[in-house]
């Protein structure tokens, strides 16, 4: 008797995938969480976050709902089979450039998800210092939308259509804007309330008073022939502070001029 054949199986680990307009979810979206500071990526490497950002005291407070993450994949929103997002620079030269079309298609999705007061932000070697009060005035907002170049860089149109704030980490240049998204949500995040666990850790570190911060020390007294200056091991507080001020001012004179002119000229409170 012939026996009939079992029909092939399927592998039930493919889908099908169909060209369509309609971005897809990137991942399942947690509910927003009521008064949780939010963070959101645009960027072509959403498997690059949380990274760092979910390790360690912020990774504990993204846990516990202090703050919250959401990336959005800009691939979603490419154009044709292949998903482009970038095509050559008007007018010749090397590199690629993200286009208008693309960007713009994702920035609105991502508006629609973030409270209107949350500014835009696009990481750019060209942009404004990223500073400690610039971290001090976002951790105080409701959270911020970043966009991570790559290539060549950001279409101009869409900076200046979507009144863009460019921001810069310093005078070098990356591959992308990731790890500088990292970097500045991670100086965000560490001023929120209840991160850190005490709010006098941000209180006398580097920039908070415009000065670098003063050498730290701990046990053992002695290591390998130096010992813990004597003023600390007093127990005079006036005094440790003296010092530890004197410290923050020399510093700051040798290793950062330009912070210690505007130390120096801005006018002293009695």
């Amino acid at each position: 008797m012939n026996t009939p054949k079992t029909p092939p199986q399927k592998s039930h680990g493919r889908k099908a995938i169909r060209p369509t307009r309609e971005p897809r979810a990137l991942m399942d979206q947690a509910p927003d969480l009521a008064k949780a500071w939010k963070a959101q990526v645009i960027t072509l490497l959403p498997e690059a976050f949380p990274g760092i950002l979910g390790e360690s005291l912020t990774g504990r407070a993204l846990k516990d709902g202090l703050w919250q993450l959401d990336s959005v994949a800009l691939r979603q929103f490419g154009e044709g089979k292949h998903r482009n997002v970038d095509d050559t620079p008007a007018g010749g030269g090397a590199g690629m450039v993200l286009r208008p079309d693309v960007m713009g298609a994702a920035i609105d999705h991502a508006h629609a998800r973030m409270p209107p007061a949350a500014p835009l932000i696009y990481l750019s070697p060209r942009g404004r210092p990223f500073t400690q009060d610039m971290a001090h005035s976002l951790a105080a907002g409701p959270g911020v939308s970043l966009i991570c170049g790559r290539f060549e860089g950001l279409d101009q149109r869409v900076i200046d259509h979507y009144r863009i704030l460019e921001v810069s980490l310093g005078d070098f240049i990356l591959t992308g804007g990731e790890i500088a998204a990292q970097a500045l949500i991670d100086a965000c995040v560490r001023l929120l309330p209840g991160v850190l666990g005490n709010d006098a850790s941000t209180e006398h570190e580097s920039f908070s008073d415009g000065l670098l911060e003063h050498p730290q020390y701990t046990r053992p007294a002695e290591w390998r022939g130096q010992r813990v200056p004597d003023v600390l091991m007093s127990g005079h507080h006036g005094e440790i502070a003296k010092w530890r001020h004197a410290q923050s001012e020399s510093l700051t004179e040798q290793r950062r001029p330009d912070l210690w002119a505007r130390h120096t000229a801005t006018p002293k409170t009695s």
